[in-house]
């Protein structure tokens, strides 16, 4: 399968975005589409030997829109581009209010003592000429308002309808009517009935709407700040080492092994791995964890973060598309225009809205020309209901919001998949949290170590050292951070890892240890549950194996050839942010479930210093997407959070899986939000974010669904006695521009979004 996004243009409403999504659908070999209003983009899945982007292009084009391929550019040109476009659409949309205002206020002056119904001594009558309103309306209607028309005729040639259907029959039929009164006046007098025009209602509601769309075009654009700010924090030069010069590159020339110098106060261009030199680095920006860290030879360093005390050269690793940064990009270009379920119903309305709307309108004219026999109460109640019932704020009413919500995420360290998962987070009841790298730092070291003889006595110090390089070389060829704890502690102990003894047949035994033969030796290190099921008597260190695990440390047995030769004590510190975050979250009424592989009295001992009361303990790695699938069959909407490869599968089956930035891709690929940091308190950030994110949603879809469910009835007269003042075309267009402006204001509210303390 192939992915894709496109850039659409031409979309007004969510009708118009119902109407591609459709379009797009029903191109054979299409397998998904998901069409966002707000952030004017669709995410199509396809199978590329059955179709090709230009067909699906060419079938959006068909629809009466345009579509454009993103992803040939680098994101900072896309963010560019789309900044160039919105502020291009702004000015085009200001000259065009600014028109339509000024002859919309020329025709109202006119037209004011026939709205009164006297006359105003010494009053400018020549502007009620309905010849001169004609003149004055005509350019308007199909100039400023030529969007509207160009896309009801569209949206007619294929068989639907749009907003653009509601706006261009309701000011269509007053400006026909008006021109119709203008050439043939005398046919309304014999029918007894007054010659009046309404071009201004026709253009001042073409100003209106205008109005309503340049606002929410500015709106719309503070939508993608959060895009903005981070590509704004890339460098835009690297000085790169080649040849033995240093040379000022543009990014798009570094390439993966350059080597690269940064100085102080400068920015790391890319990511990469430190060969040289030493300083520390302001991650804030991407991390959102305030205190600088300090960075030596063989530590990584990310693009776009800020070098502050000394100077050093790194190694590229991640260029261009795949640097953190990028990817943080991209994924949150992807969130902000994914939909949430809850939209679904907004897209369900909007299908049947337009032509529910037509056929309301069609009766309120056959109602009032009927009961009244006057054709200027029943045209302008007909033109009202055209206008006020426009659907943008239904289509605005979720995609804001999640924009906004996203982007407020990525700001805080928090990177959201998807508005799906954003929608999930609120209504979680249980957290699943593994231990090693999420509760705790991630970075074991070796706290205790026993060696015994062969016949079972305290060996010597250097028979000691022969086991424990042993132990080293087997643990080298393992990715498991014990066993980096284990290399290490033999570093420490003056035991060279060049001069570690050859190992063959090197197996890692999944959840229970690792072997291999050295020296024609078999040797095992691992659990006491696996040397038992494989028949190695522990007995030996019963008492010292408790004692660690006791205070917390784990502990993994030496066995050669059958027989128990060591006995390792691991500690791996507690994050200084677990015990708060356990905390708030056990006070927002979440349950806190530790699980781990980790033998259970070491489990315990842990979960007590974190305040966690129930714990998942020597589970497989197999095993863990079994124990979240057994607490989601209780009825708990349950996240898994976790670092590792092996937390990948329970990040998976989790209703909401939240990876730990600081582990490993696989696990942040299965997950559905990520933690930049590693900061634990990111969970509890990330679900008030969703709690504060679906309120700001139902409060949208309140304010579009109430308007429209009272203002169609005034505007179709319904109501007549007590707001009769509101039958005015001009009133229904100015709150049918409002409604669409109130909600996407409102979800900009979210950008002061603030985590509460636990």
């Amino acid at each position: 399968m192939t992915t894709a996004t496109l850039k659409l243009r031409g979309m007004s409403c969510a009708s118009c975005a119902n109407s591609v999504q459709s379009a797009i659908q029903r191109v054979p070999g299409v397998t998904t589409a998901q069409v966002n209003f707000a952030a004017e983009q669709a995410h199509v899945e396809y199978n590329h030997r059955a179709t090709t982007l230009d067909v699906i292009q060419q079938a959006v084009a068909d629809a009466g829109y345009e579509a454009i391929a993103l992803g040939e550019l680098s994101h900072a040109a896309e963010a560019q581009q789309q900044q160039r476009d919105q502020r291009s659409e702004q000015r085009s949309l200001l000259t065009k209010v600014r028109l339509s205002s000024a002859v919309g206020l020329l025709l109202v002056l006119g037209t004011l003592p026939m709205m009164l119904g006297t006359e105003i001594p010494g009053w400018p009558m020549f502007l009620h000429n309905p010849w001169l309103q004609l003149v004055l309306a005509t350019p308007v209607l199909f100039w400023c308002g030529q969007s509207f028309y160009v896309g009801a005729w569209k949206a007619l040639r294929h068989r639907t309808s749009t907003m653009n259907t509601l706006v261009a029959l309701g000011t269509g039929a007053a400006y026909g009517y008006s021109v119709f009164v203008t050439l043939f006046p005398d046919i309304l007098r014999s029918q007894g009935l007054t010659p009046d025009v309404y071009y201004e209602a026709s253009v001042v509601i073409i100003a209106l709407l205008l109005l309503g769309r340049y606002f929410e075009e500015r709106a719309k654009g503070q939508t993608s700040d959060a895009i903005r700010k981070l590509m704004g924090l890339q460098a835009n030069i690297a000085r790169v080492v080649r040849g033995g010069q240093e040379l000022d590159l543009p990014l798009e020339q570094v390439v993966v092994g350059d080597i690269v110098r940064v100085r102080p106060g400068e920015k790391v261009p890319v990511d990469g791995e430190i060969v040289e030199g030493s300083s520390t680095v302001e991650e804030s920006m991407m991390t959102g964890e305030p205190v600088p860290v300090q960075k030596t030879v063989g530590d990584e360093v990310i693009g776009a973060t800020i070098n502050q005390t000394g100077s050093f050269t790194f190694r590229a690793s991640r260029v261009g598309k795949d640097t953190m940064l990028a990817q943080i990009v991209k994924l949150v270009q992807d969130a902000q225009g994914s939909k949430a379920p809850i939209q679904k119903l907004a897209d369900q309305v909007t299908s049947w809205f337009v032509p529910g709307v037509m056929a309301i309108a069609l009766l309120t004219f056959l109602l009032w020309f009927t009961l009244t026999g006057n054709m200027t109460l029943a045209l302008l109640t007909t033109v009202s209901v055209l206008i006020i019932a426009c659907p943008c704020a239904l289509g605005l009413a979720t995609p804001t919001s999640i924009m906004v919500g996203t982007g407020k995420g990525a700001e805080n360290g928090i990177l959201i998949k998807g508005a799906e998962s954003l929608e999930k987070a609120h209504n979680l009841q249980t957290i699943v949290v593994d231990k090693t790298g999420t509760l705790t730092q991630g970075k074991p070291t070796v706290t205790n170590y026993l060696s015994v003889a062969e016949g079972g006595s305290v060996s010597d110090v250097e028979a000691g050292r022969r086991l424990l390089a042993i132990a080293a070389a087997i643990e080298r060829y393992s990715e498991h951070p014990l066993a980096d704890a284990v290399v290490q502690y033999a570093e420490a102990q003056g035991i060279n890892r060049h001069g570690l003894p050859a190992v063959e047949q090197f197996e890692a035994v999944t959840g229970c240890g690792v072997q291999g033969w050295v020296q024609e030796q078999r040797v095992q290190i691992g659990t006491d549950r696996w040397m038992r099921s494989q028949g190695i008597d522990t007995q030996g260190f019963q008492s010292h194996q408790q004692q660690w695990e006791a205070e917390a440390q784990t502990t993994a047995w030496i066995a050669i050839d059958g027989v128990p030769q060591g006995l390792l004590g691991i500690a791996d510190a507690l994050k200084t942010s677990s015990i708060e975050a356990v905390r708030s979250l056990q006070g927002m009424g979440l349950t806190v479930v530790m699980l781990t592989g980790d033998n259970r009295q070491t489990a315990e001992a842990i979960a007590r210093a974190v305040g966690i009361e129930r714990v998942l303990a020597e589970v497989r790695p197999e095993e863990k997407a079994a124990q979240v699938k057994r607490l989601q069959q209780q009825g708990q909407q349950v996240a898994m959070v976790g670092d590792g490869i092996n937390d990948a599968p329970a990040l998976a089956q989790a209703d909401v899986g939240i990876a730990i930035g600081t582990g490993t891709d696989v696990a942040m690929a299965a997950s559905d939000i990520t933690l930049i940091s590693g900061d634990l308190r990111g969970i509890v950030t990330a679900i008030q974010l969703s709690q504060a994110t679906m309120a700001n949603i139902r409060q949208n879809l309140f304010f579009a669904f109430i308007y429209n469910v009272v203002g169609i009835p005034i505007a179709a007269g319904i109501l007549f006695p007590v707001f009769g003042w509101l039958l005015n075309p001009m009133i229904a267009g100015a709150a049918m521009a409002f409604s669409s402006v109130s909600v996407v204001s409102n979800a900009l509210r979210l950008k002061k979004f603030r985590a509460r303390g636990g």
